[in-house]
């Protein structure tokens, strides 16, 4: 019963703040947005949300968090500048259709203790853009993180004289909390493991999750390896990987495998020899209380050094990422999974049908439907993945890590909750962003009369097969 009153009362002022908003103009959310954006990117605030989401958690580094916070709560505001979130949103006069744009009210936002104060924060901003509310529900290993972002997106609140209550966190996350919240907001935002995002689809609410990621990416023959091998060890080392989106595997052309090991271990690559691995294989799974091996809590988004010496590998103190040959079948093989760590797995492949079918089995073993990527200048190459990979995003010479979730060297919408499609279990494969925190009404006006003739829409088929 405490939780449902803390709960209760949570709702209860949200959704007495939303009201107060539901009827702003665009300049005025876009205000709030702003304030809001601001708090959140400010250098002297993000370096406590950094500081305190490293010292909390135990999981990333300090520098890629403020980065990420800069990058990230930037191109949030970005895109919602210059979205159209009030009123008439569309008009399209040909067909007499109007599109307007009411809030969808009270949001639920789980988050992960992986991303801390940086998700909450872009999720806030798309969130508040739609005039709705928020209330996040952290993960208990990092309340404080995500409660420090909180109180710092409520004093920007404040200062435009909007109500602070727009945006609130359950100061003590627990399982039954979070439960009893999905059960009362208007629409839930996941993003995280599995269990949270299945919790979420199984509330009875109307909800956006994710799917596990598992990003992959081909190297072809032709490319330049040099770049791959720098934007590879960006996205797998960037905040020791604590993006769902960091590279969890490579699948190399044979003719350059020996070039882009070279490369790599230029860039703080650790080759393991087999003896290496296995141990680094022990340490990295452990088995759950039902025997099934999952990934180690302690190696999370840990350095290389750190998880090198818990495996008991010597590597030289500049070492940024672990590299592991990769097993066949690699549906057997747990390092063929993500890893959310900076170790990658490495494969070598002869023809580009082999390639797909090594990325293939990959993405569809783990991760189906989050991502993957190529490098390469092959028109063919990058067209094949195009139509054929199960997976809602595909970056081309690109550090997925960034590219994913959008950076402003792509066009992808800018996100920290990345959509997997039904091969993920998902509703949708976009990245949610402002768009899903809206609801649209169609009105619809009467245009002149234009029903096409039985032989205008099927002659041709008249023609070939008879009526």
């Amino acid at each position: 019963m405490e939780n449902n009153s803390l709960i209760d009362d949570l709702v209860s002022k949200a959704r007495a703040a939303q009201e107060k908003v539901a009827n702003y103009t665009q300049a005025q959310i876009d205000d709030v947005c702003k304030a809001v954006a601001w708090q959140v990117y400010k250098d002297e605030n993000i370096r406590q949300l950094a500081r305190l989401a490293v010292d909390e958690t135990g999981m990333g580094n300090y520098e890629d968090k403020l980065t990420k916070h800069k990058n990230k709560v930037l191109g949030i505001i970005v895109d919602a500048l210059a979205a159209k979130t009030v009123g008439l949103i569309e008009r399209d006069e040909a067909r007499g259709i109007s599109k307007y744009a009411k809030p969808v009210g009270v949001v639920g936002a789980l988050t992960p203790t992986t991303n801390p104060t940086a998700t909450p924060s872009s999720n806030g901003v798309a969130i508040l853009k739609g005039r709705n509310a928020v209330i996040f529900a952290p993960h208990p290993r990092s309340k404080k993180a995500t409660a420090l972002a909180v109180s710092m997106m409520r004093n920007g609140l404040k200062i435009v004289g909007a109500p602070e209550d727009l945006v609130q966190v359950i100061a003590e996350p627990s399982i039954d909390s979070t439960n009893e919240l999905m059960k009362k907001v208007d629409l839930i935002l996941a993003t995280g493991g599995a269990p949270m995002v299945k919790a979420a689809y199984s509330s009875g609410k109307p909800a956006f999750g994710v799917g596990p990621g598992n990003s992959c990416q081909i190297i072809a023959e032709d490319a330049d390896v040099s770049d791959a091998a720098e934007k590879i060890k960006i996205g797998k080392t960037f905040d020791y990987a604590t993006s769902c989106s960091s590279e969890n595997s490579i699948v190399i052309h044979k003719s350059i495998y020996e070039k882009m090991i070279h490369a790599l271990q230029e860039r703080g690559g650790h080759l393991c020899s087999a003896e290496e691995r296995a141990r680094l294989k022990d340490l990295m799974w452990k088995p759950n209380k039902h025997g099934a091996m999952i990934i180690n809590i302690d190696i999370v988004a840990k350095s290389a050094v750190a998880i090198a010496a818990g495996a008991n590998i010597n590597v030289p103190e500049n070492t940024k990422m672990l590299l592991v040959e990769g097993d066949m079948p690699l549906e057997d093989d747990l390092f063929a999974e993500e890893k959310i760590s900076p170790v990658l797995t490495i494969y070598k492949y002869d023809t580009f049908g082999e390639g797909v079918e090594i990325l293939t089995r990959l993405t569809d073993n783990c991760g189906k439907g989050h991502s993957c990527g190529i490098h390469t200048f092959n028109r063919e190459y990058i067209e094949y993945l195009g139509q054929h990979m199960r997976t809602s995003r595909i970056v081309v010479r690109q550090p997925q890590a960034a590219a994913n979730g959008g950076t402003f060297y792509n066009g992808m919408p800018s996100t920290v909750t990345l959509g997997c499609g039904t091969w993920g279990n998902n509703i949708t494969t976009e990245n949610i962003s402002i768009k899903h925190f809206i609801n649209v009404t169609w009105l619809s006006e009467p245009i002149p009369l234009n029903r096409p003739t039985d032989d205008a829409v099927w002659g041709e088929y008249f023609a070939k097969y008879g009526k």
